[in-house]
């Protein structure tokens, strides 16, 4: 794997964009502090964005089994790069109509770049390798998230917002001509002549064909209660503290949790079952999002942060690995579309919920009711499936 140069190409690039992308991510919590004082206000901002980005998931997974991945990564890296404009017009003029721009285009590009990314991992890599490649490209980026976020931290310090997104906007130009030396073959596929053609109902009978696909859908939800909110979490665990430095302790404390776990998961993954293993770590998710009831407490939310990044470090690699073995590569520009559709929904649900909650009855109870949530349905949907299967492999023995 490591002699390949496409891997090289998108590791790399993966985590100067990355730098990039939390770079604008600090900037926006940084504006956001500054211009909007409700968390239920900041959360609909987000919102907005997201929603773009579920708009056009259909056109964007037709468009990437359709066309040469590549140049969807391309064009959406272009528009990734030139979203930025709009921030720098938000900084200028105060304005968070320009901010609701840039979070419209960045995710109007991603709702490209990502599915396309994904699609093209499994060309590039052999399928004994991809469970290590998604291990090591989620390292990749939480490296990039950890330097990021204490880099952008440090440099706000001496360096105006404008600077920030400035250099925000070089890593994606870098990711954006790295993309041209991706060279890799990938297979055309013939239109079919149904109306449905490039749709999502043709993805629908490919999943009912592969229960193990969702059941790791339906477990994603439980990280995503956790990672919607995930931000407003941060600031407001930071303002619960009285302190200022906590913000970068736990984007630290998760980032390096969350690599270890997915060096872990690469030692375990041919010891036990991929479906027994998302459920534990599903378990090991809502566990720590329940810790969280004692964020007052500064080692406790580190802990519970600590948890939950060794549980989603684990988690990730076994769901992409599944994704990507299991659904025919034919369907994986419009599955990968359709799976970010759903995260995208979830997160706009969580983030809404997260914004009010935070208002309304304050972080320690949001916990317990998101917690509590992700407890209840490892529990039931764990139960259901391996009562499913245990029924399953008695029929089949007589």
């Amino acid at each position: 794997m490591w002699k390949n140069k496409n891997v090289w190409i998108v590791l790399s690039g993966e985590f100067i964009a990355g730098l990039g992308l939390w770079f604008g991510i600090i900037g926006n919590l940084e504006f956001m502090q500054k211009n909007v004082p409700s968390d239920f206000m900041k959360s609909l901002i987000l919102f907005i964005g997201l929603l773009a980005g579920v708009l056009v998931g259909p056109l964007a997974g037709r468009m990437i089994d359709s066309c040469s991945k590549k140049t969807v990564l391309i064009y959406s890296g272009l528009g990734r790069m030139l979203s930025v404009v709009f921030m720098f017009m938000a900084i200028q003029f105060d304005s968070l109509f320009f901010m609701i721009l840039f979070m419209i285009s960045i995710q109007l590009s991603a709702a490209f770049y990502f599915p396309a990314l994904q699609a093209v991992i499994p060309i590039i890599v052999k399928d004994k390798d991809l469970i290590q490649m998604n291990g090591v490209h989620m390292n990749v980026s939480t490296m990039a998230r950890v330097l990021g976020t204490a880099l952008a931290g440090a440099l706000l310090v001496f360096m105006s917002l404008t600077s920030i997104y400035a250099l925000s906007m070089a890593a994606y130009a870098i990711l954006f001509g790295a993309t041209f030396l991706l060279d890799f073959k990938e297979e055309k596929r013939e239109q079919s002549k149904s109306g449905n053609s490039g749709s999502f109902k043709e993805v629908l009978p490919v999943l009912k064909a592969t229960p193990i696909a969702i059941t790791a859908l339906v477990l994603t939800i439980i990280p995503v209660l956790f990672i919607g909110g995930f931000n407003l979490m941060v600031i407001n665990i930071s303002e619960l503290q009285d302190s200022t430095s906590i913000k970068g302790l736990l984007y630290t404390v998760e980032g390096i949790a969350f690599m270890i776990g997915a060096f872990f998961v690469k030692k375990i993954t041919h010891r036990f079952s991929s479906v027994h293993m998302l459920f534990a770590f599903a378990l090991l998710i809502s566990i720590a999002h329940l810790s969280l009831f004692f964020s007052d407490i500064m080692w406790m939310s580190l802990i519970s942060f600590g948890v939950f990044g060794l549980g989603v470090g684990c988690f990730f690699p076994i769901v992409s690995t599944i994704f990507q073995t299991k659904i025919p590569k034919e369907y994986h520009g419009r599955f990968f579309s359709f799976r970010n559709m759903l995260d995208r929904v979830m997160f706009q649900v969580v983030l809404l919920g997260t914004g009010l909650f935070l208002d309304t009855i304050g972080l320690q109870f949001m916990v317990l009711i998101f917690g509590t949530l992700s407890l209840t349905m490892v529990v039931l949907y764990g139960m259901k499936y391996f009562q499913k299967t245990e029924v399953r492999n008695l029929s089949e023995s007589k």
